[in-house]
């Protein structure tokens, strides 16, 4: 990719299109080794799960990822209802003196974390009303994400597949509906489970991703974060590069067929 190719989001610019996630590392020591690895410009933390300065007491995750280095993308993971989601980034916003920038995700159930749209659609409508710039976590539902965007949502986040799961884009079809619709920036938000599902990602139009457990549980996060910094690059180089066509029936040899040497 060039420079000139950003990730335009809320009116700024960034050169990483991988977003990633601050949860589930051994420690902040590694949570900052794994970001740098990864290149991420915009890091998201879960704020019912993560110090950054409710807790003075306790060691601040800001003082390992600070906002002068890194755009802070408050969550609120571990919400089910649409009144706890706009209270914790309500908080988060103080904590961040004003920050304006959040991921809205509303859960509709404890086992699989699937997004509970309803409530989510009426959180966003708060916060959006609030002066929020919301990115939202939100099923691969076309009619849904349409109505995300008409609320004035930044960026639409759909799932490849649940929470946690690693197992990468269930529904491609889904997802390049919601592409091909959507006016602002489609993220593939929650799935990815390795390089490769990340470069698919990128290849089908997605204008970023975002991850957390397909780094941290990866047997070396760190290795794993150059991974994805690698697929998400591959993957939006072959998008922009536009690949050849699939051929079911035919082959289609590389090499010319005219003025081939015959044998003897």
């Amino acid at each position: 990719m060039t420079q000139s190719d950003t990730f335009k989001l809320a009116g700024r610019e960034f050169t990483s299109r991988l977003l990633v996630g601050t949860g589930k590392y051994k420690d902040f020591q590694e949570t900052r080794a794994a970001i740098d690895a990864s290149g991420a410009q915009i890091i998201t933390v879960a704020i019912r799960r993560t110090n950054i300065g409710q807790d003075p007491d306790q060691p601040s995750l800001l003082d390992y990822l600070p906002p002068s280095q890194f755009t802070i993308l408050p969550n609120t993971a571990g919400c089910y209802t649409a009144v706890d989601a706009v209270r914790t980034l309500r908080l988060a916003r103080e904590l961040l003196d004003g920050h304006d920038l959040v991921k809205l995700e509303v859960l509709g159930d404890q086992n699989n974390l699937f997004p509970n749209m309803p409530e989510t659609l009426e959180a966003a409508k708060t916060l959006v009303k609030d002066g929020f710039k919301v990115m939202v976590y939100c099923a691969d539902d076309p009619i849904q994400c349409r109505m995300l965007e008409d609320i004035g949502c930044v960026a639409i986040m759909p799932l490849a597949s649940l929470i946690g799961s690693g197992m990468g884009i269930l529904n491609p079809w889904n997802l390049r509906l919601i592409i091909d619709q959507s006016s602002v920036p489609v993220l593939v938000d929650a799935g990815v489970g390795t390089a490769s599902d990340a470069a698919v990602a990128m290849e089908l139009g997605c204008d970023g991703v975002l991850m957390n457990s397909a780094i941290a549980g990866a047997r070396n996060p760190v290795l794993m974060a150059s991974a994805m910094k690698k697929a998400v690059q591959a993957g939006r180089e072959a998008f922009l590069a536009g690949r050849m066509p699939r051929k079911f029936y035919t082959a289609d040899p590389s090499s010319p067929t005219e003025g081939l040497i015959q044998p003897k």
